[in-house]
This record gives structure tokens, C-alpha cells and sequence, in this order.
């Protein structure tokens, strides 16, 4: 009829936009490894704008949570529950709560619970960012003296002696740095597995309590460190991180092998130096120490 008005129906990219704008975001925040002024000020702001905190010890963030001015809601999120959890706080991230997730310390999911939750909440349709900082791995990194451009990083080491040592005959030729993480009852039993997998003249470092007050940084040989540790029980005491150099030796004599077996190869049929070329153009292996 003639000057009745009718409601615009909203296209359904509005609606859609719509629906994703009342939606929460997941904040993955990472905290101190151990001296609290490292926590950032948009750490700390987000801390204490978001509704809830999800966090590895609900107890052990409580003082970081303070410090930050935080009075969130938290849940508990760790390895034993995060299937349930994750469930749990994307229904929250849908009604339009805004999220952050912390571990005890340190950069969440790198050895720690989360990378479900974040994987649940990329698949509703939820945002995920980042709030960057301390990371354990990485600081020790930074103070190893050790290769860094690239490195390999394993976390824990498995527990058991002898899964562990399977473990480190498989890494003992990996040509990169490696960073372990330890535990203080294991540290010493893990040095001297190191030893006898890569060889106690390895170089490595090794950080205990990292930024806190009693923090040590240790560079020697894999077997120096396993007498140190065992000599002061001091240093069997904390959290720590181990920087191992990668068998930078590993790979070019793996190369050099196969350029020999090339070369014994070509050598039937070709000229000594024509067989060196060849086998060096094909492997990667030195020309001259071929022809040698």
C-alpha cells in the first residue's frame, strides 16, 4: 500500500559480519619465566580487560594475575583436561567473551597445553592472536654462544632411560643446534645420556632458573656439564634449559661417504679427475678431497 514503510532485510554478509562481531577473541599471552617486571604492558592489558583466563595452574597464575591488575574469571586448562576445556571456553569466545590463555610460565603451547583450544577456536570461527614475550627456549638461545640461525627444539626428553636414550641415537647426527628442556630430578641422567649419544666433547650450554635469583649459565663440553652437575647439587636444583651444538661434522662426512662411493663408482669408467668432478657435481662432496 501507498506510504506504508517495510523493514530492509539485512543482505547476509551483514548478518555474518554481524555474528563474527559479538564473537570473543583468544589472546595467547605469554607471561614471565620468572622475574615479573618481564610481563609486557599489553600482557598486562589484555590480563585485565578479558573476561576469563584459561590457565595451565589456576593457583600458580593467581600472583601474576594480581600483579597485573587482573580480576578475570580463570579456568583451569592443562593436559588432562583440555578436550573438555576447550569445548567449554569456545562457547564463552561465542557469546562474546574475550579470552587469554596463559601456561605457568613462559610462551603457551611451546611444551605446554593449548594448541587444542586454539585449534577449536580457529575451526568456530573465533580469533586468535598473539601477545608475545618471554620465551624459556629462546632466552637460553640468545645466551648459548651456540649456532642459532637454526636449531632444532625437543622439549622434554622422554623420562624413561631407555625410550630416552632411543631418542638421542636418533638426534645424535642432526646437523642444527638443539634445545631440551630438564627437569632437576633428570638433569644429570640426561647429561650423561647426551655424552654417550653425541659424544662428551659436544659443545653445549646449559641455563638454570633463567631471569630468577638464583640463574646460571653454563657453556662447556656435554661431559663438563654432566661432572659439574654431579659435583654441585646446587645445580641439580630449578627448571632448565640445554642448549646442544648441532654434529656439525655429521652432515659433510655423510657427504663425503657418498661422494667416495660415487666416485669408486665413476672411477671404472672414467679418467681419476673426470670421476672427482662428476661425483662432486652429483653429491655435494669436496672435488679435491674426491680426487685425493
Amino acid at each position: 500500500m501507498p506510504g506504508r514503510a517495510f523493514a530492509r532485510i539485512p543482505a547476509r554478509s551483514e548478518v555474518v559480519a554481524n555474528e563474527q562481531a559479538v564473537r570473543g577473541k583468544l589472546w595467547v599471552v605469554a607471561t614471565p619465566i620468572g622475574h615479573l617486571d618481564d610481563l609486557s604492558p599489553r600482557a598486562r592489558a589484555v590480563l585485565r580487560d578479558v573476561a576469563v583466563v584459561a590457565a595451565e595452574d589456576t593457583r600458580h597464575s593467581a600472583p601474576l594475575l594480581a600483579h597485573a591488575g587482573s580480576r578475570a574469571r580463570t579456568l583451569a586448562l592443562h593436559e588432562h583436561n583440555e578436550r573438555e576445556q576447550a569445548e567449554r571456553i569456545v562457547e564463552r569466545l561465542l557469546a562474546g567473551d574475550d579470552v587469554a590463555l596463559v601456561s605457568d610460565a613462559g610462551t603457551p603451547l611451546v611444551s605446554d597445553p593449548g594448541f587444542r583450544l586454539v585449534r577449536a577456536a580457529r575451526e568456530a570461527g573465533c580469533e586468535v592472536s598473539p601477545v608475545p614475550g618471554p620465551c624459556a627456549a629462546i632466552a637460553a638461545l640468545s645466551v648459548a654462544g651456540i649456532a642459532s640461525d637454526r636449531f632444532v627444539f625437543e622439549g622434554f626428553l622422554p623420562a624413561k632411560a631407555a625410550a630416552r636414550r632411543e631418542r638421542l641415537q636418533q638426534l645424535a647426527s642432526e646437523p642444527r643446534t638443539l634445545i631440551f628442556y630438564e627437569s632437576s630430578h633428570r638433569i644429570a641422567e640426561s647429561l650423561e645420556d647426551l655424552a654417550s649419544a653425541f659424544g662428551g666433547a659436544r659443545p653445549a650450554t646449559l641455563a638454570r632458573e633463567l631471569t630468577k635469583l638464583f640463574e646460571t649459565v653454563i657453556a662447556a663440553t656435554l661431559a663438563e656439564l654432566h661432572a659439574r652437575v654431579l659435583a654441585d647439587a646446587n645445580q641439580q636444583r630449578g627448571e632448565f634449559v640445554l642448549v646442544v651444538a648441532g654434529a656439525a661434522g655429521a652432515a659433510a662426512d655423510a657427504t663425503l661417504a657418498e661422494g667416495r662411493r660415487v666416485f669408486a663408482l665413476l672411477r671404472e669408467e672414467l679418467p681419476p679427475a673426470r670421476a672427482a668432478k662428476l661425483a662432486a657435481a652429483i653429491t655435494g662432496a669436496p672435488r679435491k678431497a674426491l680426487y685425493e
